[in-house]
């Protein structure tokens, strides 16, 4: 029975995968379950998705439905967004923002506030207007946006339950360039932070953290972009490229969505990577540190001064920036965020005796890892960087009272203490 995750550095090994085909048997399942979780797109790197008992959605129907008047779409959780973004192109609608790879589910996106980038965008959950999910107790609770548990429900990690359909706000679509600049210095980047990640709607800087700070990726919506400076052939002395790339060296660039300036439907643009292909690198490892915008400058010089351990392992990493939010366990909670990426080889114990180097450096910044990506910081260090942990622990104990949902991976790094 044993299953992998997408990178390959988990194997599951529960006592049964259960497949429902409609959400009557779901409820009989989990209702059943003495420990269950719903296992998704398995783009997670750690075990927050592990259990004794795993459940696969991607027999429950998709079923799309748009409502115009409320400017929303409600379907399966398990629908990928390059899926959903294929059925809301042909309804004429767009989502505000994606995700770097298509390939990720909405129900796993959501619940580790997984994000794309850009000064004004928040996390992917932010789009969230409502969820169904089925408790341990076998009930179908919707949970909308304005109620009481909306803010500590929407990035749930997994805990309250199996999610089996989302609404998510939209809105028309548009177009967008997608143009790449090289060779940006250190001193410009460290400089004109601020300026540079506001020269697109969606800005990421790509690094190996070695001479020069590397590549940016400008992504800018084609109906508002009389708001944005004219980027020229060099914004901050870094050169157009003029040929289609790859965010690690080396890697195929026909795997990326297309750049060069050329504007496009924005799910053709919006994540670095096509849905048809296999994203980053593939056999890889990734993790990633959330931090307030303000210590960007200086939480950069600290990863620079760790940069001769971490390049030997690293395929690149990349800097964006994130809105702030008030989803209670979501690392952008009540602050604009910057964050930082890392792709690294798959050689996890060397991996992570390096990520506790970077953690501790950085933990002047407290800062916050992404929930699906690796990390090795305690219970005790999470807990201090999450105000309302203590209101979602408690949010935990009404919805699944009998822990149905809890795991290893959870009690160690949030739910137990």
């Amino acid at each position: 029975m044993a299953e992998r995750n997408w990178a390959g550095n988990l194997t599951f090994t529960p006592s049964a995968i259960h497949r429902p085909r409609d959400i009557e048997e779901l409820r009989t399942v989990i209702a059943g379950a003495e420990h269950v979780h719903v296992l998704g797109a398995r783009h997670s790197f750690t075990a927050i998705a592990d259990s004794s008992e795993l459940v696969s959605l991607h027999g429950l129907p998709a079923e799309f439905d748009f409502d115009s008047g409320a400017g929303t779409v409600t379907c399966g959780a398990a629908v990928t967004y390059g899926e959903l973004s294929v059925e809301l192109a042909r309804k004429g609608l767009a989502l505000p923002n994606l995700p770097s790879l298509p390939h990720v589910s909405l129900a796993g996106a959501i619940a580790t506030a997984t994000h794309g980038s850009g000064n004004a965008l928040g996390n992917l959950a932010t789009s969230v207007d409502g969820l169904e999910l089925v408790t341990s107790a076998g009930e179908l609770v919707l949970i909308r946006r304005g109620e009481r548990d909306f803010d500590g429900a929407v990035v749930h990690l997994g805990a309250l339950g199996a999610v089996t359909r989302v609404t998510l706000r939209v809105e028309q679509a548009y177009d967008v360039s997608q143009q790449v600049f090289e060779n940006l210095a250190w001193e410009a980047l460290t400089e004109h932070l601020d300026e540079l990640m506001a020269v697109g709607d969606s800005v990421s800087v790509f690094t190996n953290w070695g001479e020069v700070a590397g590549r940016v990726w400008v992504k800018r919506r084609c109906d508002r972009s009389g708001a944005f400076v004219e980027l020229g052939e060099a914004p901050f002395g870094a050169p157009a490229a003029t040929r289609q790339l790859h965010p690690i060296d080396g890697g195929d660039p026909n795997a990326c969505t297309p750049q060069l300036g050329l504007p496009g439907p924005w799910y053709e643009r919006l994540p670095h990577f096509r849905p048809e292909f296999t994203p980053s690198a593939g056999d890889e490892l990734q993790s990633e540190y959330i931090l307030a915008r303000g210590d960007a400058t200086a939480a950069i010089a600290v990863v620079r001064a760790l940069r001769d351990e971490i390049r030997p392992l690293l395929h690149v990493s990349e800097i964006r920036t994130i809105a702030g939010d008030e989803l209670w366990m979501s690392p952008e909670y009540g602050r604009d965020s910057i964050a930082i990426h890392f792709t690294w080889q798959r050689r996890q114990d060397e991996v992570e005796r390096v990520l506790a180097s970077l953690e501790a450096a950085l933990e002047p910044f407290a800062p916050r890892p992404h929930w699906g990506k690796l990390f090795v910081a305690p219970r005790d260090a999470l807990a201090s960087r999450y105000e309302r942990l203590d209101a979602f622990r408690a949010l935990v104990a009404r919805l699944d009272p009998r822990g149905a949902f809890a795991n290893a991976w959870l009690e160690q790094r949030l739910l137990g203490g």
